[in-house]
């Protein structure tokens, strides 16, 4: 795309530019193929409006005035801008390929993520997308030090050179079988798991040092049956009726869906709500793909807060 043929760029500044350049208006009307008096006649109405000359005649050559010199600066800096703009919106309408990388928590992989790839390539199926999957102060890091374009992250303070461009947040619940005595509970506050034998994710987890942070406020004990890193041990657990889990209910949507687990949010006022955020790059450093892929990924964010019925 061209920003002059789009008509983005004034013609009285692409003359301009046009004659600083040549440094005749002559030349200029011959590239544009009009008569001399007409770039002439803009130059003039310009210097006029701007009430200061832009052009001096040194030997036979035009040169910039001052004026001219800061009017040519910041005429560049406007079209370099728009010709980015163009650039990037031609790559979004014909995205075939190039490499988009993210880094997501264990939870995100087994939903959530999954449902984004799947509407992200129905769009653009020739860009490829690397996913790592390692804990939220990793996902930040990676994110921070350029070796990812995007993250999704539990309960982190977002480092200073990395933007959060999506958030959702979501009550702590009980994950278990559905025919279990709390399973059909609308929710439940913490002294109801008195006695339950839980499973708990260890100190690896943002998750971990969460519940056991949250649950060290309100003085209840937990009858620890097992500890574990594993998103997905604990939900395999959960199903075999071996002990009751504390989690958010991503990861496990599909499995709510099927009827094989339950959800149970907890309400306490001692409890806070988790924050699933998504992370990116400065601006200047995302590609046109890795952008598309944010977008896709804050439209999920957006439909998940609506499900959960949880402000943002």
């Amino acid at each position: 795309m061209d920003p002059y043929r789009l008509g983005l760029v004034a013609i009285r500044i692409h003359y301009f530019q046009l004659v600083a350049r040549l440094g005749s208006m002559r030349q200029a009307a011959q590239m544009l193929n009009v008569a001399p008096s007409s770039v002439s006649r803009i130059i003039k109405q310009l210097e006029e409006e701007l009430g200061l000359p832009l052009f001096e005649r040194v030997r036979q050559r035009l040169k910039l005035t001052s004026a001219g010199e800061l009017m040519l600066y910041h005429a560049r800096q406007s079209f370099s801008e728009l010709d980015r703009a163009c650039n990037e919106i031609n790559e979004l309408h014909g995205l075939h390929r190039g490499t988009v990388s993210v880094a997501i928590i264990e939870s995100v992989s087994r939903g959530l993520m999954p449902e984004a790839l799947e509407a992200f390539w129905r769009s653009h199926p020739g860009i490829a997308v690397d996913v790592r999957v390692m804990s939220s102060q990793q996902v930040a890091n990676a994110v921070a030090e350029g070796e990812c374009d995007l993250g999704l992250v539990f309960d982190i303070r977002v480092p200073r050179n990395v933007r959060r461009i999506g958030m959702v947040s979501l009550p702590l619940g009980v994950v278990t079988r559905p025919n279990h005595r709390l399973a059909g509970k609308a929710d439940l506050r913490m002294s109801d798991l008195a006695g339950e034998r839980v499973i708990l994710s260890d100190a690896s987890l943002t998750l971990g040092a969460w519940v056991e942070e949250a649950f060290g406020r309100t003085f209840a004990e937990l009858n620890q049956r097992a500890r574990t890193n594993s998103i997905a041990l604990m939900t395999d657990l959960a199903k075999r009726d071996l002990g009751l889990v504390l989690q958010t209910r991503v990861g496990i949507e599909q499995d709510i869906a099927e009827g094989t687990l339950g959800f149970v949010p907890l309400r306490d006022p001692k409890l806070s709500l988790r924050k699933l955020m998504l992370l990116s790059r400065t601006e200047k450093e995302m590609s046109p793909a890795s952008s598309a892929l944010g977008r896709v990924l804050g439209g999920h964010l957006d439909r998940l807060r609506d499900a959960t019925g949880e402000a943002g």
